[in-house]
């Protein structure tokens, strides 16, 4: 038996006015896109807003359904949209935030399991780190360098 540690590295912003001009400009995308959210069930609305190398910025919302699980978070209907439109760009940052429609949300809000996965199958194919930006609906942001401080033991290909 052996143990191991793992260690992960953020770095934390104050506020959003707090990132670089063109990551707070992201941010301001992923708040506009999340205030479109379709959220009838959960209240909760999540925005991403995600730039490509190519210079396009993919945005997203999380759509739900009646039929749950049959909604489809943010993180994953942009990522998803990059990846059929925009199939050999690579993404370069992704900014997250999350707002409920019944309290306010003020801690940073990563992206759910499902959604990490998602992002790290297109960090994985490119082959080069995606940073992540997430926050709440107000408050302090996190940065992510890449995703495997997210997710560490990365489920993929070489699996199979």
């Amino acid at each position: 038996m052996k143990e191991i540690s793992i260690t992960t590295q953020f770095t934390v912003f104050d506020s959003a006015k707090e990132l670089p001009e063109d990551v707070y400009s992201l941010m301001e995308e992923a708040v506009a896109i999340r205030k479109k959210a379709y959220a009838p069930y959960s209240k909760f609305r999540v925005g991403v807003a995600i730039l490509l190398d190519d210079g396009h910025i993919v945005l997203g919302s999380n759509q739900e359904n009646a039929a749950y699980p049959s909604g489809l978070c943010a993180e994953r209907v942009a990522i998803f949209y990059a990846g059929s439109v925009y199939p050999e760009a690579k993404i370069l940052k992704i900014a997250i935030t999350a707002a409920s429609d019944t309290n306010k949300t003020t801690t940073p809000i990563p992206p759910c399991g499902s959604c990490r996965q998602s992002i790290a199958e297109y960090e994985l194919k490119q082959d080069t780190p995606i940073e992540i930006y997430f926050m709440g609906e107000e408050g302090e942001v996190n940065k992510s360098a890449s995703l495997k401080n997210l997710l560490p033991f990365m489920f993929d290909k070489k699996f199979l």
